[in-house]
Parts: C-alpha cells; sequence; structure tokens
C-alpha cells in the first residue's frame, strides 16, 4: 500500500531508549544538544509579533517567487555579506528544507544523484528519499583543521550526479568552505555540468578571526544558496527561509523560471510573514550579538576544562552552533553517550549521529546555557577520567 520510498526504519534506537527511560525518571538533565533558540535563555523580543497584524496581509496578492518587498529585505541582507544580487534572484520558501526539495525537483530525475559532505547533519538523508534522489558521499577531513577531500569528491563524481551540496559553516564540523576550495569546486561543477548547492544557515556566525565570504557572490558555477531566520534571527517559528541563484545569467534566468512554476504550485508563503520579512530580518542583530557571546564564553570554557586534562581535546572550530570533542575510544560513541546520560545526567550527540566514519567524537551544543553548559562539561570529564 506504501511507497518503498517511505519504508523507513522507524524503530527507536538504543540512545533514544535510554533517553525516554531518562525522562520518565525524573531526574536532571544537562542538555548539551540544545538546537532551538527560542528554548535556551536568549532574550525573546515579543514587539516583534506586532509586525504581523499589517493591513495589507489581509489581501491575498500570490506571488510564486515571493512579494518583491520581502526579496528586497533578503537582497539587502546579503549586500551587507558584500553580494550584489536582485530580487528576481531570489525565491522565498517556508524553509531550507522545502528549498532543498524545490532544488532537487528542479535538477534530478529520479534516480539521479547529489554529492553530500561527511560528517554533516543527517536530515539531507529524509530530504533526499522523499524526492527519489540518491545521496553520494565525499569525505571532509581533518588535518589541523577541517577541508574538503576533493579526491574523495571527484571519485564519488557519476554521470547521473547533478549537484554537490556544502554547508558552510559545517554542521557539526564548524569549518567554512576556503577561496581555494571554491575555486576548485566550481572548476568541478563546470567540467562535469554541476549545480552547487550550499546552505549557509550558519553563515553570521564566525568565531574565527578570518573572514569568508558568502556563495551569493560567486559567478562561475550554478549556484543555490540557502538560508533563513531560523538561524540567521533565530526565529525557527516563523517558517522563512530563501534560495538565491547565482552563476551564468543564460541558467540562472532558467532556473529561476522553473523553480517559479515549481513554488506556483506548492502555492506562496503566507501573507503576514511576508510582509514582516523587513523587520523580522532587521531585527536579527541584537538575537546575534547575544548568541555570539554566549557561544564565545562556552568555547573558552571548555578550552579552560580541557587544559587541565589530558585525555580529551576539540577539534578545531571556526563558526556555527556545535564544539566537536575528541574522546578516548573505549567504546562505541553511542555507547559512551548512553552511560554519560544515565550515570551522569548530561545528553550529548554521538559523532555517528552527524556521520562520522570512526568512533570517538562527541558533539556538543554552544548555544546551551552557559552554567549548563560548564557543568556537563564537568561531569563528562570526571566521567572519561574516571572511566
Amino acid at each position: 500500500m506504501f511507497a518503498r520510498r517511505t519504508g523507513w526504519n522507524l524503530e527507536k534506537n538504543a540512545f533514544t531508549l535510554a533517553l525516554e527511560r531518562h525522562q520518565r525518571g525524573g531526574r536532571e538533565l544537562l542538555d548539551l544538544t540544545a538546537s532551538n533558540p527560542t528554548k535556551v535563555g536568549l532574550a525573546a523580543n515579543s514587539e516583534i509579533l506586532r509586525c504581523l497584524a499589517k493591513p495589507e496581509s489581509l489581501d491575498y496578492d500570490p506571488q510564486p517567487r515571493g512579494l518583491p518587498s520581502s526579496r528586497e529585505a533578503v537582497v539587502e541582507y546579503y549586500r551587507g555579506l558584500g553580494a550584489e544580487l536582485s530580487a528576481d534572484q531570489v525565491i522565498l520558501t517556508t524553509s531550507t528544507s522545502e528549498a532543498y526539495s524545490f532544488i532537487f525537483r528542479l535538477l534530478c530525475d529520479p534516480g539521479d544523484e547529489v554529492l553530500i559532505p561527511t560528517p554533516s547533519y543527517p536530515l539531507f538523508d529524509f530530504l533526499a528519499e522523499i524526492q527519489d534522489v540518491r545521496l553520494l558521499p565525499y569525505e571532509l577531513i581533518y588535518d589541523h583543521g577541517w577541508q574538503i577531500d576533493f579526491h574523495s569528491l571527484s571519485g564519488a563524481i557519476t554521470p547521473r550526479t547533478r549537484a554537490i551540496i556544502l554547508v558552510s559553516p559545517n554542521n557539526p564540523t564548524g569549518s567554512y568552505v576556503k577561496a581555494r576550495e571554491r575555486e576548485e569546486l566550481n572548476r568541478l561543477c563546470l567540467g562535469h555540468e554541476l549545480a552547487l548547492i550550499v546552505d549557509e544557515v550558519f553563515f553570521d556566525f564566525n568565531l574565527s578571526s578570518e573572514n569568508f565570504e558568502t556563495f551569493a557572490r560567486d559567478d562561475q558555477a550554478l549556484t543555490f544558496t540557502l538560508s533563513g531566520l531560523s538561524k540567521v534571527a533565530g526565529l525557527p517559528q516563523m517558517k522563512v527561509a530563501w534560495l538565491a541563484a547565482t552563476g551564468p545569467a543564460e541558467l540562472v534566468s532558467t532556473a529561476m523560471e522553473r523553480l517559479e512554476v515549481i513554488a506556483d504550485t506548492y502555492l506562496s508563503m503566507n501573507a503576514p510573514i511576508q510582509h514582516a520579512i523587513p523587520e523580522l530580518l532587521a531585527q536579527r542583530t541584537l538575537f546575534q550579538l547575544e548568541l555570539m557571546d554566549r557561544l564565545r564564553a562556552n568555547l573558552a570554557d571548555l578550552d579552560l576544562q580541557l587544559a587541565g586534562q589530558k585525555l580529551c581535546s576539540r577539534l578545531e572550530v571556526e563558526g556555527g552552533w556545535y564544539a566537536t570533542l575528541r574522546v578516548p575510544v573505549t567504546q562505541t560513541d553511542e555507547e559512551l553517550a548512553i552511560k554519560l546520560l544515565e550515570q551522569r545526567d548530561v545528553l550529548v550527540h554521538p559523532g555517528h549521529f552527524f556521520n562520522f566514519q570512526s568512533d570517538g567524537y562527541l558533539i556538543l551544543s554552544l548555544m546551551t546555557p552557559e552554567e549548563v553548559f560548564s557543568e556537563g562539561v564537568r561531569r563528562i570529564l570526571m566521567h572519561l577520567t574516571n572511566a
């Protein structure tokens, strides 16, 4: 009765079952996996609700790409990043997930392939499967910092490959795509007639001293740059995202014409949100400043605690909301995460959740409230020291 594409293994794994047992037990929980900016004690600006009550929102004016004024606000956002776009290069979506779906529909026939970095966020697997697209991995390698393994990437390209996905900075590695990597990526895409799909939802959260350029400035390969208010302004509940197309003018024009039909088929975003986008984007600065202070404070605390021992270290992080902790391999990452949950009341993500290819990694959220983060790290290190 049901489609094969939805035949997922929905059985709960050992880690999920352990978390459910812990929650039923009612004990304290130091959650170091936090990803929802509305649930971590950051200041909420209730004034932004007023921008949802504009009278013009009562008028139904379907615009497949999104209202021009709303798209102009996105153009202004990119202008602040040094990229000059036109509103005609932007399409609004309700989420980056929807933007991925639009692009997969644009580029891929059933069974076509898109290349995906590993480690990376596991959501991509489901997004591709429900669009009948195959994901093939290419590796990010760590050698005094993260970098793309171009031997792995080139070897993954087949006649059915249609695009390369990048996440900059990557989730969870926190690594930005470097200028030299961009040159090689554009060369590969032009040589194989591939598109670039670049997820920049964490782009604004640069924890390094280096400046990085948005891919919305690229004019070589056909490139789709994705982002949204969920991360940029800490407003996941508002369901506002976008894609921006850059590259050769003829390809961009054709892509946007076809994407407009796809967007029109799904119907446009709701009017109150579209009219509010300029104000919602404008208020991102206060959120970003507050969160950046917390990210830096937690990273500094992590480094301070790590300096007091020799068993664990962290991998270099350039941006984003996460840190990767390297730990001794005496068991699987999942087994370690379960023990930390059951014995220390600390919740962390095991590395395999993000498709790390070997054990020895835990992923910690740097947006966790500072007191919780510090105590959670202390318990993790104490557990490993006494193991």
